[in-house]
């Protein structure tokens, strides 16, 4: 049965390794180097300590995915804006679990007050993630040319949107941040 649940301490090494599979595999990522099981945890540690989710995806007791989002910059006009990521095993692609982790990530960002998500998707040839993010609700916004390079070539990075609950339509409130 599928879960998608908070992530815990113990999920980190599972989710270190999948991280690590796609800084050196894939152009989701425009890292270069796979960040270690301590960098990893401590930008955990940065996304809970700002009241934000981080999701992972479980199936037969074992991470096949996460997810989370953070402030999309940090100035405080942008509280109410953030970017989410998405990253799955290799082995869960093309299943359902990005479905079931975007939409479980969107869901909890809006209880925190989040009022719009901003996809950052690396290479416009990424049509797996562009799709995901455009059936679960996201417009695209534009695309950036030319501006990352890795694997020696250059690669474009697609910005999609999505407002969560009220969105714009209400003013934000004033206790926040």
């Amino acid at each position: 049965m599928p879960l998608i649940r908070p992530s815990t301490d113990r999920d980190m090494s599972a989710i270190t390794a999948i991280y690590e599979h796609h800084v050196l595999t894939g152009t989701g990522t425009f890292e270069i180097t796979p960040p270690t099981l301590e960098e990893m945890q401590a930008r955990r540690a940065d996304v809970l300590s700002k009241g934000l989710p981080y999701l992972v995806a479980e199936h037969a007791g074992t991470v096949v995915g996460f997810s989370y989002c953070n402030w999309f910059k940090p100035r405080p006009a942008y509280r109410f804006s953030a970017e989410d990521s998405i990253y799955l095993a290799p082995e869960a692609v093309g299943k359902g679990w990005g479905r079931l982790l975007l939409g479980e990530l969107k869901a909890s960002a809006q209880r925190t007050g989040i009022r719009k998500l901003i996809a950052v998707i690396g290479d416009s040839n990424n049509r797996a993630s562009i799709g995901l993010h455009a059936a679960a609700g996201f417009g695209p916004v534009g695309v950036l040319t030319d501006c990352g390079w890795k694997f020696d070539r250059w690669l474009d990075v697609v910005l999609m949107e999505c407002p969560l609950g009220a969105g714009s339509a209400l003013p934000a409130p004033q206790s926040a941040g």
